[in-house]
């Protein structure tokens, strides 16, 4: 869902002005690749404390982004709609990735 949260932030940011480029445009892209990167490389590091550290990135990543498309949108380089439908994604990330960290946070039942 991280990479299709990026995905279409590239696509919305396609449309972005070219003086943009190496300001928000970058910001955003950015952004958006941490948040399945920082996922990736925490699970596969094999140690439960690098995973929970990767998971809170990942979720700042996300909330850098939401940030971002809210400056987007007041800028008109995003439609209501398109920000609404990122929003939302971003939302349904943010639960996921809250869950992840609170299970993560529970002691062993070993």
């Amino acid at each position: 869902m991280s990479i299709e949260f990026a995905e279409s932030v590239y696509k919305i940011t396609d449309q972005f002005p070219p003086h943009e480029l190496y300001g928000l445009t970058s910001q955003l892209r950015r952004a958006s690749v941490s948040i399945s990167s920082n996922i990736a490389e925490g699970s596969g590091r094999g140690f439960h404390k690098e995973f929970q550290r990767s998971i809170g990135i990942a979720y700042g990543s996300l909330m850098e982004c939401i940030s971002q498309l809210e400056i987007a949108r007041r800028r008109s380089y995003v439609s209501l709609d398109d920000c609404r439908s990122l929003n939302s994604l971003g939302e349904r990330i943010s639960k996921m990735l809250s869950r992840l960290r609170e299970s993560l946070n529970r002691p062993n039942e070993t």
